[in-house]
C-alpha cells in the first residue's frame, strides 16, 4: 500500500467519502481489481454488495436561508469565525432554516463552539472547512448540538487541533457532539483529526430531572478519521442509524477504537445500526459494544487491520452481527466477552486475524452448539448466554 498516496487522498479538499474509498482501496488493491468501476462498497465487501438503501428523514425547519458571509465569516484561515457563524445561527426566525457556509477555511474558537438550535441546517459547501484553533483544554466541541432537536448538518470538513494542541491531558475535544437531542442528521462530512473523538451522540443530564437520550438519529456518508479517542463513541441512546461511513485511524487515547458503544452511568445505548460501514486502522479495537448496549445490529461492513479484536462484544444484550467481513485484525476478529447474551453471529466472512503472531497454524475445532469454528477468528469467553452462531464463513 503506498501510504503517501493514501494520506495525501485523505486530506484532498472537497473529496466525498465514495470518492475517496474508490480512490484509496484502488491504491491499495492489487492491479488486477484496481480498475474496478462499479459501486464503491462492492469493492470492499462481499460481491454485489452496494450502498445502503435509505431515506433521508424529513426534518421541521423554517424555509430562510442565510449566508455566513452576510454576517461576518471571512474564511481565510487566519480570521476567527466563530462569532459570525453564530450570529447568522442566531439570526434564523423561530421557525427556523438553513445555514449556509461557502467554500473556504474558516477558524473556529472550539472552546465556545458553534452551537446549533431547533430546526435547523447547517450546510457546507464541499470546499468548507470548519477548523479548530489551537487550545490547551481538556474539553471541545467544534459543532455543539446540545438538547435540540430537528438538526441537519451536512458537507465539507471538520477539522481538530491535535497536531497543534498546547495540552496532554484530557480526551474529550470532539468535532461533532450530539446530546440529548432528538431528529438529527450528520451526513457527507469528513472529521479528523480531534483531541478526542470524531463524532459523539450521547444523552444529557438534567436538573432535578431524568437524563434524556439522543434520539433519531441518522449518520449517513461519513469518514470520521485520524481524532486521538474514538472515531465514533455512542452513549444514552435511543434508536441510531448509521450508513455507509468509515471510522478509521483511532490512535492516542484510550480506547483508541473506531466505534465504541458505551451507555453513561447505567443509561442504555437502545437499537442503534451499523450497515455497509467500513472500520480499520484503529489502534485497538475496530468496534466495542458495551456496558449493557441494547439492541445493536452491525451488518454488511467491513472491520480490518485494527490493532487488536475486530469486534467485541461486553455486558451486550440482543446483538446482531451479520454479513460482516472481519480480516486482518491484530487480534482475534470476533470476541464475544463476559455477559453477553442473546447474541446471533451468522453469515459472516473473517480471515487473517490474530496476525500478531505472524503466520500461525489455523486449525480448525468444535464447540458445543457451533459447526465448526477458527479460534484466531473467533472467540467466547467468560458467562455469557443464548449465543446462535449459524453459518459463517472462512479462509
Amino acid at each position: 500500500m503506498r501510504k503517501n498516496e493514501l494520506a495525501r487522498l485523505a486530506c484532498e479538499p472537497g473529496m466525498a467519502r465514495r470518492d475517496f474509498i474508490r480512490k484509496s482501496f484502488a491504491i491499495a488493491l492489487p492491479a488486477t481489481l484496481a480498475g474496478f468501476s462499479g459501486p464503491v462498497m462492492a469493492a470492499i465487501t462481499s460481491p454485489g454488495v452496494t450502498a445502503s438503501n435509505y431515506t433521508l428523514p424529513v426534518l421541521q425547519r423554517g424555509s430562510t436561508v442565510l449566508s455566513v458571509k452576510n454576517y461576518g465569516a471571512v474564511g481565510d484561515g487566519a480570521h476567527d469565525d466563530t462569532a459570525s457563524i453564530q450570529r447568522a445561527i442566531d439570526a434564523l426566525p423561530a421557525s427556523g432554516g438553513t445555514i449556509t457556509v461557502p467554500a473556504g477555511t474558516y477558524l473556529i474558537n472550539a472552546l465556545t463552539s458553534i452551537k446549533l438550535r431547533s430546526y435547523m441546517h447547517l450546510k457546507l459547501s464541499a470546499d468548507a472547512k470548519l477548523v479548530a484553533k489551537p487550545n490547551s483544554a481538556e474539553r471541545y466541541n467544534i459543532v455543539y448540538v446540545n438538547k435540540v432537536r430537528d438538526v441537519e448538518i451536512s458537507g465539507g470538513r471538520i477539522v481538530g487541533e491535535r497536531d497543534g494542541h498546547g495540552g496532554s491531558a484530557g480526551e474529550w475535544g470532539h468535532g461533532i457532539y450530539v446530546r440529548g437531542s432528538s431528529n438529527v442528521t450528520v451526513r457527507d462530512i469528513h472529521i479528523s483529526k480531534c483531541w478526542g473523538d470524531g463524532l459523539v451522540i450521547a444523552g444529557a443530564t438534567m436538573w432535578q430531572a431524568a437524563p434524556i437520550p439522543s434520539s433519531n438519529v441518522l449518520v449517513a456518508n461519513i469518514v470520521s478519521t485520524g481524532s486521538r479517542r474514538q472515531g465514533l463513541s455512542v452513549g444514552f441512546v435511543r434508536d441510531v442509524k448509521v450508513y455507509d461511513s468509515e471510522f478509521s485511524n483511532s490512535n492516542g487515547a484510550t480506547p483508541q477504537c473506531g466505534i465504541d458503544i458505551e451507555p453513561e452511568n447505567g443509561n442504555t445505548a437502545y437499537k442503534v445500526l451499523f450497515e455497509n460501514c467500513l472500520v480499520r486502522g484503529n489502534a485497538r479495537y475496530g468496534m466495542l459494544l458495551y456496558k449493557g448496549s441494547q439492541g445493536v445490529t452491525v451488518r454488511r461492513c467491513t472491520v480490518e487491520n485494527n490493532g487488536s479484536c475486530g469486534i467485541v462484544t461486553a455486558n451486550a444484550v440482543a446483538t446482531y452481527i451479520a454479513q460482516n467481513t472481519i480480516r486482518n485484525n491484530s487480534a482475534t476478529g470476533l470476541f464475544i466477552q463476559d455477559g453477553t447474551r442473546n447474541c446471533q453471529v451468522s453469515s459472516n466472512t473473517s480471515y487473517g486475524n490474530y496476525n500478531r503472531l505472524g503466520a500461525v497454524s489455523r486449525t480448525p475445532f468444535q464447540m458445543s452448539g457451533w459447526s465448526s469454528k477458527i479460534e484466531r477468528d473467533m472467540l467466547i469467553r467468560g458467562s455469557t448466554s443464548d449465543i446462535r452462531i449459524t453459518t459463517n464463513y472462512y479462509r
